[in-house]
């Protein structure tokens, strides 16, 4: 239900490598970028903007993923591009019965997460 967020991160190219590959099984791509900022979404709208700078904390940021594979997708293109695991793909029926979701850390220590809330 956003529009866009924005995140700080310590090293651009190294995050921009990340979120490219993590978020390509969900179909988000490399929309913008220029001196100090990268924005990554699906074709024609930027959502998630990395700007250059120091992290402020850190963030959960959730995904949406069309069904249970992109989440698995997302999990293994994420860890391949650096990600620290912090939850593989599987049910999290404690949310609700159908929330299949899968969590990894950024190179910023972000909680970054994919989620399908279909049944399958």
């Amino acid at each position: 239900m956003f529009d866009h967020i924005g995140l700080k991160v310590k090293d651009l190219a190294k995050s921009r490598r990340f979120y490219a590959a993590a978020l390509a099984p969900l179909g988000g791509e490399v929309q913008m970028q220029g001196d100090g900022f990268v924005g990554i979404g699906p074709k024609g709208k930027p959502a998630l903007w990395l700007t250059q700078g120091e992290p402020q904390g850190t963030a959960h940021i959730a995904f949406f993923s069309k069904d249970r594979g992109g989440v698995g997708a997302f999990h293994r293109a994420a860890v391949a591009a650096g990600g620290q695991d912090n939850g593989a793909p599987g049910l999290r029926a404690h949310y609700h019965k159908d929330y299949y979701g899968a969590f990894v850390i950024d190179p910023d220590g972000n909680n970054v997460e994919a989620v399908c809330h279909k049944a399958e």
